[in-house]
């Protein structure tokens, strides 16, 4: 065989190899706060807990709150942007990032909001149930 052959052989496998590797760390899978202080980057699926502190300050232009995993760990959570404008009517919480000294930091965050497609005698069935 040719040598540029072999070379050009070597170097499909080790891009392959690459790209192969890079891509499997990239993917992330939701976890629960306890298993996000052994990650750099985690998914935790959670709920907003409305009885703890929360708000926007101004001097660290961060919103901070605390949140419930699916676990029912507490965790006070740290986003580096201004409160959402529907935080308060979110169903669900997703937050995006790493754990440090037992605080999230969220790079981002998605809200799972209730649907404004669900049928209205649904809602006031669940409604006089909770009553």
């Amino acid at each position: 065989m040719k040598p540029k052959i072999i070379i050009g052989v070597v170097s499909i496998v080790l891009f392959t190899s690459l790209l192969m590797y890079n891509f499997g760390n990239s993917i992330d899978s939701y976890v629960n706060f306890e298993q996000a202080n052994d990650r750099a980057n985690s998914h935790v699926i959670g709920t907003w807990e409305s009885a703890e502190h929360y708000g926007f300050s101004r001097e660290t232009m961060q919103f901070s709150f605390h949140m419930k995993d699916q676990d029912g760990n507490v965790r006070r959570v740290v986003y580096p942007r201004p409160k959402p404008n529907n935080f308060e009517q979110a169903t669900q919480l997703v937050v995006v990032g790493e754990m440090r000294n037992n605080v999230f930091h969220a790079n981002e965050m998605l809200m799972k909001c209730p649907s404004k497609y669900n049928d209205p005698s649904e809602l006031e069935l669940v409604n006089s149930r909770d009553s």
